[in-house]
């Protein structure tokens, strides 16, 4: 092998290793980053993402993968990132009450699932029955919010938009 083509294939490599593989974010890609976060998410994500990550107050943790199981269920693609911006994305463009039933419906079933292990659990150590049972108590409790958002929620049409003609 000639030295010279040993070279240009690392000088190459290099710049291949600068552009593709930096660690510094560029700079088009951070600012679209910043304007998707940014960007208006409807009133009862602040409230929902409040509650729904906290497990003191829905007695439930999802986790960043949980999230994302939630958003392949109803066919959407969500990048993996902070649990917040990563809810904040799920509901960013909501405009239809089925597109919230289904959304709140996987998660429902994810709550449901931490039901059913803090009853075995419950059941399992007799002692730790009535933390389990509070943290039981709070996940309901926070299905049933789930639903009033769910009510509460007013579809938006194209054509109500004042600017639209």
């Amino acid at each position: 092998m000639n030295r010279e083509d040993i070279s240009d294939l690392r000088l190459e490599f290099d710049k291949f290793v600068r552009d593709k593989c930096s660690l510094e974010p560029e700079a088009g890609a951070n600012a679209q980053s910043n304007e998707e976060e940014d960007e208006s998410a409807p009133q009862f994500v602040d409230a929902l993402t409040t509650k729904l990550l906290a497990p003191a107050h829905s007695g439930v943790y999802l986790s960043r993968l949980d999230i994302k199981r939630i958003a392949e269920a109803i066919d959407e693609s969500l990048p993996i990132k902070e649990r917040i911006k990563m809810v904040r994305s799920l509901f960013r463009h909501t405009t239809k009450k089925e597109y919230l039933e289904r959304a709140f419906g996987e998660i429902n079933k994810h709550i449901n699932g931490r039901i059913l292990i803090y009853a075995e659990l419950g059941e399992a150590f007799p002692s730790s029955k009535g933390i389990f049972d509070a943290h039981i108590g709070k996940a309901k409790k926070t299905m049933k919010m789930f639903q009033t958002i769910i009510e509460d929620f007013e579809e938006i049409e194209p054509t109500s938009d004042p600017l639209m003609i």
